[in-house]
């Protein structure tokens, strides 16, 4: 009889066990890198582009319309949470990716019908023109434009908690070669990200900008509807993760209440006495075993067995609110060590928040003229990074990861929390750039006696490609930090959380946007009294800002954060073997 090679917790479309060769691998992951891409065509001109949106159609104030694209962008993020949970237990990845993608759908085209019909809008007018009397958007039209918004925020949040994931689940991590596919896939999916997002910097912000929104936000929702076409069609062919019906976030608070609960229990001097199921029995088959660990030995205590009353002999009967194994508790000692890496994430996003409004804000007053041929929109300006990546990234990949991995013996090339390491020094470097350009920007202006010039109808004499330093040095920092703490994430969370835990970057980054918020006013309100603006921020007058200040503050709380993040760093054990270059041993295999 031939043999096949069974995937094991791994299973088909139709509920068979998933067979290597035929389901999921490199080849179909293809399907799920292409369906992300066109997903991106669709989202990333928004997440650049929706400032301008809200400050020039709906007549939000620069701040306002920064806060808001911000709080959408965090909310994209925040939700991805709680999809997570209900495809890791309830409807599985497959079907969340399909879900979102279509609840998705439905808000791009609600946007597209609001930006197309007059009357579902404020009435045209020049923002930038201090004597115009601009209507801001009200009463059931902005209910419609928020309802829309985060309708694509929820969707965009779905995709981010499943898609991923379910794409790693195409790869089996006790298998030597799947193992570095796997890592070669989170790379990919960068790279997947950067040419869907130059299509959406170029073309989509480019028919926003001069064909109109209506139709910007139309070929948007096309784009996620192929997006949906290429996912569904792999089926048949993708390794689906079995549906758990338990939540491992349900047994990590029990694990909490258990520890509280046996807080004045003595721990044993011989951690073998914690209690744990017979890996003998038939009810652990299916369980999964981790070691214990010296760390957090306050968890522990979760796993105290105390006796029945009445009996000295017999072990009390467990309850989960009381006792717990000591692979759950190892499960938490793992969420924990990740908590304070989380943190140190979360200014991150901060500053990519600036780059994705008032850097653009910037770039509204500048000259975007490309020789004699056309006009760059400033949104565009992240195409320039994205660009070098689409570059960068196979180097990266296909050569130093290998080279560095004949070195370290790390199947990554470097460790995980190196790689964010870097991206993090990159992002404080980023912010420096950005002040020393707005500096320049300004100096132009006031020279030139155009301090209140009106941005897009009078640019400044300088190029808004002075604005890609900074664009440029952030978006290396991307390839270094997101996916090495996409591929950190996932690669040291128990099993049974795979897609929860892949959100600790989407709530590191959904944080970062609320945080920017917050940030903002709390700035403006502190310097609102010792400027003529009214604050560093305020106004829609960039010109007369003091954005530069406010871009060297960014730099110095980066900067704090990277030394904060290397003692974190230096401190955090890394999940036994989780690292280490898998060794060519061979696979079992399995009769069909």
């Amino acid at each position: 009889m031939e043999k096949a090679e069974l995937v094991e917790e791994k299973v088909d479309w139709k509920g068979r066990t998933a067979v290597k060769n035929k389901h999921g691998g490199a080849r179909f992951s293809s399907l799920i890198l292409a369906s992300f891409a066109l997903e991106n065509v669709a989202t990333i001109a928004l997440a650049v582009n929706l400032v301008t949106y809200f400050n020039g159609v709906m007549h939000f104030s620069i701040a306002d319309a920064a806060n808001e694209l911000t709080n959408y962008m965090g909310t994209g993020y925040i939700l991805s949470i709680a999809v997570a949970f209900l495809a890791d237990t309830r409807i599985g990845r497959f079907y969340a990716v399909l879900l979102s993608a279509f609840i998705e759908l439905v808000g791009l085209s609600l946007l597209a019908v609001q930006a197309h019909y007059p009357n579902l809008k404020p009435p045209n007018c020049l923002i930038f023109d201090p004597t115009a009397n601009c209507q801001k958007v009200h009463g059931g039209n902005a209910a419609l434009l928020f309802v829309a918004l985060y309708l694509v925020a929820a969707g965009t949040a779905g995709i981010k908690a499943a898609l991923p994931t379910h794409g790693a689940d195409q790869f089996d991590e006790k298998d030597p070669q799947e193992a570095r596919q796997m890592s070669s896939f989170f790379n990919q999916l960068l790279l997947a990200l950067c040419i869907g997002g130059a299509f959406s910097l170029t073309v989509i912000v480019w028919i926003q900008d001069n064909k109109g929104w209506d139709k910007g936000f139309a070929v948007g929702t096309l784009a996620i509807f192929l997006a949906m076409i290429v996912f569904a069609i792999g089926l048949p062919r993708y390794r689906i993760h079995v549906i758990q019906g338990t939540s491992a976030i349900t047994e990590i608070i029990q694990v909490l209440v258990a520890s509280f609960h046996n807080r004045k229990l003595p721990l044993p001097d011989d951690p073998a006495d914690l209690y744990e199921i017979d890996g003998d029995k038939e009810a652990a088959i299916e369980a999964e075993f981790l070691p214990h660990r010296d760390v957090y030995r306050f968890l522990d205590k979760a796993a105290i067995q105390t006796t029945a009353t009445g009996n000295s002999n017999k072990p009390e009967t467990p309850n989960p609110w009381k006792l717990s194994r000591v692979t759950q508790v190892e499960n938490a000692k793992i969420i924990f060590g990740m908590v304070p890496i989380f943190c140190c994430t979360i200014i991150m996003t901060l500053c990519l928040a600036q780059l994705q409004t008032f850097s653009i804000e910037q770039g509204l007053t500048m000259d975007t003229k490309v020789g004699n041929l056309f006009k760059i929109p400033p949104a565009s300006l992240p195409i320039l990074p994205v660009i070098f990546m689409i570059i960068l990234i196979p180097i990266y990949d296909r050569i130093f990861v290998p080279f560095a991995r004949t070195i370290t013996g790390h199947r990554t090339g470097i460790t995980h929390l190196q790689r964010i390491g870097v991206g993090l020094v990159l992002s404080s470097i980023s912010m420096a750039t950005a002040a020393l350009m707005e500096a320049k920007r300004k100096r132009v202006a006031r020279d030139n006696n155009m301090l209140d010039a009106i941005p897009v109808l009078q640019p400044l004499p300088i190029s808004v490609f002075w604005l890609s330093f900074q664009f440029f040095i952030f978006g290396v920092a991307d390839m270094f930090t997101y996916v090495g703490l996409l591929e950190f994430f996932y690669s040291e969370a128990p099993k049974a959380i795979k897609s929860i835990s892949t959100c600790f970057l989407w709530s590191s980054m959904a944080l970062g946007y609320y945080l920017s918020a917050v940030v903002v006013n709390v700035v403006n309100g502190a310097t609102k009294g010792i400027t003529r603006s009214g604050g560093w921020l305020a106004g829609n007058n960039i010109n007369r800002n003091h954005l530069n200040l406010f871009y060297w503050l960014l730099s110095m709380l980066s900067l704090i954060n990277f030394l904060v993040y290397l003692f974190v760093a230096r401190r955090y054990k890394y999940r036994p073997q989780a690292l280490v270059a898998p060794a060519a041993d061979g696979n079992k295999k399995a009769s069909v």
